[in-house]
C-alpha cells in the first residue's frame, strides 16, 4: 500500500484510474491547480460565494404568497410555456442529493435511480416511477418551478475557451483542459446539455418570451445572439437572458471553502458548500449506483459508471487516502492496457480524463472521479474506476473523508 495519507496535487500524477508516480506527503488533504482568479467569476453576494446565476428560492416563495400561480403577471420573470413535470421532479431530486444525472425532462435510468433513492429514504414503495405516493411526498417542493430565467454574466465575454484536440500529445501542450465553449460551460453549470438549453430558449429567447410579431419563436429560427469567435461558434453569449433548469442547493457559504480554485469550480458547477458528511458509501456494479449513508440512513444516491471486462470494479472494502481538486492526469498507455507507448502529463480542467476531482482509494490505480462526458454516465464503461458527472463528483468529494468506509459490490 502506498505511504500516502494526504495528496499534494503539485506532485500527484493520475494515470488511468489511479495514482502513478511519487506523491509526496503534505499537510493539506486537498489541493487545486486551478488558477485562483477566473475573469468570468462574479459572486452572488458577500454571504454567498456562488456565481450571479445562483438560485434565489425566496423569490419563488414570495411570488407564491402573491398568488402568482393564478396571476402570472405578478411574476418577476416571463412564465414558461410548458409545465415540464419530469424536469421539475429532476431539479427537486437534484437539489435533495438524489442525482438524476443530466437534467433533460425525460425519464431515464439516472432519474429512475434518483427516485429509487428518494423512495427508499422516505419509506415508500421503491418503484423508480413518479407515482402518486412519490408525488405526494414531493409536494412540499411544489413551489419550485422546473425552470428559471438567468442572465449570463457579462464577464463571461472575457473567458478563453479551449479547442480540444484529439491527439493526446496535443492535449499535453494545453495550459488547461477547460470548457470548449461558452455553451458547454453553461450546460454544465445547470446540469444539462446544450441541446436542452436550446430547447428551453427557442430562437435564442427564453421560452415564454414573445418575438417582435407577438408569437413564440420557433426552435428552428436562427437566434440573434448566434456568434462566431474565430472558428468557435456558439448559440449563447455573455449578457444574454436565458431559461435554464432550476437547479438549486448551489449556495457557497463565505469562508467555508479554503481553496479558492476549488470554490470557483463549485460555483461553475452549481454545487453548494452545504453537503452531508457520510460514514459509508456503497457502489453497486449491477445497479450502476453509488449510495451514501449516515449510519444506516441513506442520504444521497448517484448513478455511476464502474469497471469493464478488462478493468473490473474491485469488489471489496477500501479506504479513502485523500482527495485532489482539479487534478492533472498522467496518460500511460501501459496502465490503460494499450501496451507500451509514450506517457504524457495532461493539464487539469473539467474536460480532463478524470474531470474536476479525484478521490484516491487504497486499491492502487483506482479512485472515484468526475468526467468530461456527463451524458455517458451509467451507459459507457470506465477503466475500472467509479465515474460520476463532474457536479455529482464535486458533491461527493465534500461528503467523504478519510474515515468514510468505501464498499464495492457486484
Amino acid at each position: 500500500m502506498r505511504n500516502l495519507l494526504f495528496i499534494a496535487v503539485s506532485s500527484l500524477a493520475l494515470a488511468a484510474c489511479g495514482a502513478d508516480g511519487q506523491a509526496e506527503q503534505d499537510n493539506t488533504e486537498t489541493a487545486s491547480t486551478q488558477p485562483a482568479s477566473d475573469p468570468g467569476y462574479e459572486t452572488y453576494s458577500a454571504d454567498n460565494q456562488a456565481d450571479t446565476m445562483a438560485s434565489n428560492d425566496d423569490r419563488y416563495q414570495n411570488e407564491m404568497a402573491k398568488d402568482t400561480a393564478s396571476d402570472p403577471a405578478k411574476s418577476s420573470e416571463p412564465a414558461d410555456t410548458e409545465k415540464r413535470p419530469v424536469m421539475q421532479a429532476q431539479v427537486v431530486l437534484d437539489r435533495m442529493g438524489w442525482g438524476p444525472g443530466v437534467i433533460d425532462g425525460k425519464m431515464g435510468m439516472s432519474t429512475e435511480n434518483a427516485l429509487l433513492g428518494f423512495q427508499e429514504a422516505n419509506d415508500l414503495e421503491t418503484t423508480g416511477k413518479l407515482d402518486e405516493p412519490t408525488k405526494q411526498a414531493l409536494a412540499d417542493w411544489g413551489k419550485i418551478p422546473a425552470t428559471r430565467v438567468v442572465t449570463i454574466p457579462a464577464s463571461w465575454s472575457d473567458l478563453e475557451f479551449t479547442d480540444m484536440p484529439e491527439e493526446t500529445a496535443a492535449k499535453a501542450k494545453l495550459e488547461k483542459m477547460g470548457y470548449k465553449s461558452l455553451d458547454e460551460k453553461l450546460a454544465e453549470r445547470f446540469h444539462t446539455t446544450v441541446d436542452v438549453l436550446k430547447q428551453l430558449n427557442p430562437g435564442g429567447k427564453p421560452a415564454g418570451v414573445k418575438n417582435g410579431s407577438g408569437t413564440d419563436p420557433k426552435p428552428t429560427e436562427t437566434p440573434d445572439v448566434e456568434r462566431s469567435d474565430g472558428e468557435a461558434k456558439g448559440f449563447f453569449t455573455a449578457g444574454q437572458q436565458i431559461r435554464v433548469p432550476n437547479i438549486g442547493a448551489d449556495a457557497i457559504k463565505a469562508g467555508s471553502i479554503g481553496d479558492q480554485g476549488w470554490q470557483q469550480t463549485l460555483a461553475s458547477l452549481g454545487v453548494g458548500s452545504d453537503q452531508p458528511q457520510v460514514d459509508r458509501i456503497v457502489v453497486s456494479k449491477s445497479n450502476d449506483t453509488l449510495r451514501a449513508y449516515q449510519g444506516d440512513k441513506l442520504v444521497a444516491l448517484f448513478t455511476v459508471s464502474s469497471g469493464s471486462s478488462e478493468f473490473p470494479l474491485p469488489i471489496g472494502e477500501w479506504d479513502i487516502l485523500g482527495k485532489a481538486y482539479n487534478p492533472p492526469y498522467s496518460y500511460d498507455p501501459k496502465v490503460l492496457g494499450q501496451g507500451e507507448g509514450e506517457t504524457y502529463s495532461l493539464p487539469p480542467g473539467p474536460n480532463g480524463p478524470v474531470g474536476v476531482v479525484w478521490i484516491d482509494l487504497s486499491k492502487e490505480h483506482y479512485g472515484i472521479h468526475g468526467t468530461p462526458d456527463p451524458e455517458t454516465i451509467g451507459r459507457a464503461q470506465s477503466s475500472g474506476c467509479v465515474r460520476l458527472t463532474n457536479w455529482d463528483a464535486a458533491r461527493l468529494a465534500q461528503m467523504v473523508s478519510q474515515s468514510t468506509q468505501v464498499i464495492f459490490e457486484a
